[in-house]
């Protein structure tokens, strides 16, 4: 939803779909709570751990948002890595670096469609969830590449479709129960939209990068201590909240509370595990 860029804004706000990247208000604060721990900590585990295979001097992260991939990089990464950790939305990053990290890490508001930043100044370029939000995939690539140094890497994760990922289906699911005539999907149409290998090695071509890049699929556990944890984190904590209030603002909660009915008839009150699942592509640019 790196967090939700992890979910991290990305991209300019204008256009149809606007509310997809506003992480403003409390969203910041639950999203880090509740989503982080729930969908994207093990991801950014990996996703650092990969990263360190790599002979790097410097990494620029895009979509930081609240900064768990950051921080795992700053843990894992050797010291002597430049760390500059990015995101267009400045609440999260200002929770990201209230948060902190162990070492020192550079924090920089920046559109990902436009970096701001001198061709081939970085060695590697991670994403954690937040290639899903370009609205020009292949031109987000493109610019991904100019900042690359040649044969440096691009590291992302996207997730894979929606029915692979049991929270975000299930809370999809009882929204449509709440609001039939209308229903919510941005958790399909955004988060989990970019699945198909063909179409994203169709886009890092596009961007100039070979279109032979490294997709893995990756599955893990979301797990929670009660069920009305995923509830609050998908229906509060993204910008799914924004879908929601534009419908009816006075039903925030009623809808937060049928999702949490809904995952609770299907995975208990307490203890709730579900699957979840991405993709994981790696790719050099061109030497």
């Amino acid at each position: 939803m790196g967090d939700m860029g992890d979910m991290g804004d990305i991209g300019d706000g204008d256009g149809e779909h606007a509310p997809d990247r506003a992480f403003d208000g409390s969203i910041p604060e639950i999203y880090d709570e509740l989503m982080v721990p729930l969908i994207f900590a093990e991801y950014a585990v990996d996703l650092a751990a990969r990263l360190a295979q790599f002979d790097i001097e410097s990494v620029l992260e895009i979509a930081a948002g609240t900064g768990v991939l950051t921080r795992e990089m700053a843990q894992r990464l050797p010291t002597s890595v430049d760390i500059t950790a990015t995101d267009l939305n400045q609440p999260m990053l200002d929770r990201a670096a209230a948060i902190g990290t162990c070492r020192a890490v550079r924090w920089q508001q920046a559109d990902g469609m436009s970096l701001p930043f001198d061709d081939h100044s970085f060695d590697a370029v991670a994403c954690q969830f937040g290639v899903m939000f370009f609205p020009d995939k292949a031109a987000a690539f493109a610019e991904i590449r100019r900042v690359l140094r040649p044969g440096g890497v691009l590291a992302f994760n996207a997730w894979d479709r929606i029915d692979t990922n049991d929270f975000a289906r299930i809370v999809t699911d009882a929204l449509g129960e709440v609001f039939p005539a209308d229903p919510p999907l941005f958790m399909a149409r955004i988060p989990h939209g970019y699945h198909d290998d063909a179409v994203i090695r169709a886009d890092l071509l596009a961007g100039g990068f070979s279109s032979a890049a490294r997709i893995e699929a990756v599955e893990a556990r979301s797990r929670a201590a009660t069920a009305d944890i995923p509830a609050i984190a998908y229906c509060k904590g993204t910008p799914l909240r924004n879908e929601i209030v534009a419908r009816d603002a006075h039903r925030l909660e009623d809808a937060t509370a049928h999702a949490a009915t809904l995952i609770e008839r299907l995975h208990g009150p307490v203890d709730v595990d579900g699957r979840i699942r991405a993709l994981v592509v790696t790719v050099t640019s061109p030497s």
